[in-house]
């Protein structure tokens, strides 16, 4: 997805239900009948992307249309075991980054950061060596922060990629025993 595509869609979450209606009717040429914010941004956003980025195959399509004609019509949604808490779902959970990069908080290339700072929305793109701003390259997301905020900054912890400290040995403090 595109910057400026990306950009659009995180503008949907600050307008009110009468403007989304309004864009609701620029995208898709016809009104709508809800009113349901949540529901308009998402229509919205999705026809966002799928103008700018492409819509689906004819072949897609299709195939869709297969599986809802084949698909049982539920009365009542199954319940998700991760929303009630399961132990058994958090036991096989796993949470990690893939990084191309020497650097773990990093994610791959290609990745999009983005951060809101005082109602500016901020998107940077990381690059394999570096990352890109406002159609600008930078060697550290840190000289990025401060081109925003006009004063230093860890750029790591400024879009939100640090991590709880780990202990090096894999043993914490509490679990050790004396010996």
């Amino acid at each position: 997805m595109n910057t400026t595509t990306y950009k659009e869609i995180q503008g949907l979450s600050r307008m009110t239900v009468g403007e989304l209606r309004e864009k609701y009717l620029d995208v898709f040429g016809e009104e709508t009948r809800s009113y349901h914010k949540e529901f308009l941004r998402k229509r919205i956003a999705w026809r966002v992307q799928a103008l700018a980025e492409g819509d689906l195959s004819e072949r897609a399509r299709r195939r869709a249309e297969e599986l809802a004609n084949d698909a049982d019509l539920r009365i009542r949604t199954t319940r998700d075991p991760a929303e009630r808490g399961s132990a058994d779902v958090k036991k096989r959970t796993v949470t990690s980054w893939a990084s191309g990069s020497g650097d773990p908080r990093l994610p791959l290339a290609g990745t999009l950061l983005a951060r809101e700072f005082q109602g500016r929305d901020i998107v940077v793109k990381v690059l394999d060596n570096g990352f890109e701003f406002d159609g600008r390259r930078y060697k550290s997301l840190s000289a990025i922060a401060k081109e925003v905020t006009g004063s230093k900054w860890n750029g790591f912890l400024f879009f939100g990629l640090t991590s709880e400290e780990k202990p090096r040995n894999g043993n914490s403090k509490a679990g050790r025993r004396n010996e």
